[in-house]
């Protein structure tokens, strides 16, 4: 998101350097060889070189792989709608170019709600490449075209109207910076609440992005969607509702009742924020000028939230401090109006009554935030998001616990007695348990764990076995060596591998695992490729030829199980689901895990009677590969219900 918006910036600054500086022909030509020049990129695909190493921050290799695939196809799409808009305004008398601004963010809804339903289930990530390289070559011929039509109507017509303009203060210039980064960052800041907080299921970053778009789209289509009277009092409960949203204590409340709510705060925030960027709209003149503080606010606000929240704030510090800019930043709006007001006896008290308001909001979140802080022994975040571990007592029983967001990563019972005892998802009845206890007799085991946690598989090693830990996230490690002891009192030889798990794998010589453990999973979150075609023969490759193929599936929103049946079934190995009750005295939550195995009498044992389930495989899905998968077939509509 915040590579799109920086190059949405350049775009718009190219845009505006090119009106402002050069002559009409002059502009059709640079354009037009720009244009050309960027046919050389084609097709967008990216380059495996730029795969981060192992325990780095890999935000600028995304940079780079998105620059060098995609950069200058990009630059010159979002420099598109400034050009065209200033073209036709020199080219008609009566132009109204702000419309097109509507019109070019309709489309980008339009693309965003279509494609995981109409383009990403039918066509391969190749396949969406090519088609889209095809209709960019397409795109360039007609914006040449265009270019050519303006370099002939407007050269008569800057003749005469010029390209000059009212004088635009600086403090003009800071206002539409502001309110477009406000808006900016209110739309990633509640997309991070939605998605790591909240509901971490799949396409929901959708919902934030769909009304973002929706408001630019209102307020600059027309003036009579954006009216202060209706808006503007609605402001302070659409803020109160997203603080609201935001308090981890309302964990237990109804998904979708939350949602709605951010949603409708979102919507009621982006619309103020939008409706004034459109009143304060310049004269056709400044347009370019006008994109280009827009497209810098954008890219601010996702700066702030995207890269410089991670490695400043210890904990989700830019909720806050976006929801209190919001109300502070229009009331500095309406401040400097202030000597424009027709009924100064009626606007004084209600601005008055708005900064009592803001303060009252800044002064409930600062002791929010004083009281998180208080009660979490560590707070950490970093690139793969925050994390979290407090101190509890439940059921007379003391224990710690890791969360990311609000999803639960790991448990340990404080107490000595218990606290080599495994809890959460790996219980001695789960899954992996049942596996691990069924090999067991065996002798020493070696086992391989894709995603650390907080240890707790550790607390099933022996004296004698090998435990191989791997994890993409360093302060996960961090946190799984300070703060709990599953590691540190482990008998068995431990080794943990940082980095991408898949690239991990795929360098190392076959481990001869006699179980492998799939459980990289971020909540809800999905790394698809770890579930792909290839990546199973990869872990078959790392397996005894006998071994366990352990998938931690549990998920409310996406049911996976079929995913992994078809990704084994050209292995021949028999495939089973088993899942387990939640038991709330013991810190044991329900899961669900998909064994894999050619083990001979394995799945016969006494351990798994009547606990094996057949999967059913869902007509129509088809197997994921590293060029093709599809989550809209396998959600599960009745996971935001549990």
């Amino acid at each position: 998101m915040l590579f799109f918006q920086a190059g949405l910036l350049l775009g718009y600054l190219y845009a505006h350097g090119l009106i402002r500086r050069l002559a009409p022909k002059q502009q059709s030509l640079l354009h037009g060889l720009l244009l050309g020049a960027s046919l050389l990129a084609l097709p967008i695909l990216p380059n495996a070189r730029w795969q981060p190493a192992a325990g780095h921050d890999p935000t600028l290799n995304l940079f780079a792989a998105l620059a060098t695939s995609v950069g200058l196809p990009y630059l010159l799409l979002s420099s598109t709608s400034p050009l065209l808009q200033s073209w036709y305004a020199r080219s008609s008398e009566n132009a109204l170019p702000y419309r097109y601004f509507a019109l070019s963010n309709a489309g980008s809804m339009i693309a965003l709600l279509s494609y995981p339903v109409v383009i990403e289930p039918y066509l391969t990530g190749h396949e969406q490449a090519w088609i889209w390289s095809a209709a960019f070559v397409l795109f360039a011929i007609l914006c040449g075209v265009a270019a050519l039509f303006a370099m002939q109507r407007g050269a008569k017509r800057d003749s005469v109207r010029g390209l000059g303009g009212a004088n635009i203060r600086r403090s003009d210039f800071a206002l539409w910076t502001s309110l477009a980064a406000v808006a900016s960052s209110l739309l990633l800041a509640v997309t991070n609440l939605l998605t790591q907080n909240i509901a971490p299921m799949p396409l929901l970053w959708v919902i934030p992005l769909s009304i973002y778009l929706l408001t630019f789209i209102l307020c600059f289509e027309s003036d009579r969607w954006y009216r202060r009277w209706i808006f503007l009092p609605l402001l302070f409960p659409a803020l109160a509702s997203l603080v609201i949203a935001s308090d981890p204590n309302l964990e237990d409340a109804p998904v979708f009742l939350i949602v709605l709510l951010a949603s409708g705060a979102l919507f009621v925030c982006c619309m103020t924020c939008h409706g004034e960027l459109a009143r304060l709209r310049p004269s056709i003149s400044r347009l370019t000028s006008f994109y280009l503080c827009l497209s810098l606010g954008g890219a601010l606000g996702g700066l702030f939230v995207a890269l410089l929240a991670p490695h400043v704030f210890s904990a989700m510090l830019e909720y806050p401090i976006v929801f209190v800019a919001c109300p502070a930043l229009l009331l500095a709006v309406f401040w400097r109006e202030r000597l424009h007001w027709k009924k100064p006896q009626l606007i004084r008290p209600l601005w008055m009554g708005s900064l009592a308001c803001t303060v009252v909001l800044c002064g409930y979140v600062s002791h929010q935030i004083w009281k998180q802080r208080r009660s979490a022994i560590f707070l950490g975040r970093n690139f793969y998001g925050a994390l979290r571990v407090d101190d509890t007592i439940d059921h007379h029983n003391r224990i710690r616990e890791l969360t990311h967001g609000t999803i639960l990563h790991g448990i340990q019972f404080l107490q000595p007695e218990l606290r080599h005892r495994p809890t959460s998802y790996y219980a001695r009845n789960s899954g992996i348990g049942l596996a691990w206890y069924a090999l067991a007799p065996g002798g020493p085991l070696k086992m391989g764990i894709v995603g650390l946690g907080a240890g707790t598989l550790a607390a099933y090693g022996r004296a004698g076995d090998t435990l191989r830990f791997y994890d993409i996230n360093p302060l996960v490690v961090k946190i799984a060596k300070e703060q709990f002891t599953f590691l540190s009192d482990c008998p068995s030889h431990v080794d943990i591998v940082l980095g991408d798990a898949r690239l991990s794998l795929a360098s190392e010589p076959p481990q001869r695992f006699d179980i492998l453990v799939i459980d990289a999973f971020s909540g809800d979150a999905i790394p698809v490729h770890l579930l792909t075609r290839e990546a199973f023969h990869l872990y078959w490759r790392h397996l005894k030829p006998d071994g366990v193929l352990a998938v931690h599936v549990s998920n409310r929103y996406l049911n996976l199980a079929p995913v992994v049946a078809l990704g084994t079934i050209d292995s021949g190995k028999q495939v089973w689901r088993i899942d387990n009750a939640d038991n709330d005295l013991q810190e044991i939550y329900s899961s669900t895990y998909v064994l894999a195995s050619s083990r001979r009498n394995l799945f016969s044992n006494a351990l798994f009677h009547g606990l094996l389930e057949k999967i059913d495989i869902p007509r129509g899905l088809r197997p994921w590969t590293d060029d093709y998968s599809n989550l809209w077939q396998v959600l599960n509509y009745h996971g935001a219900d549990e």
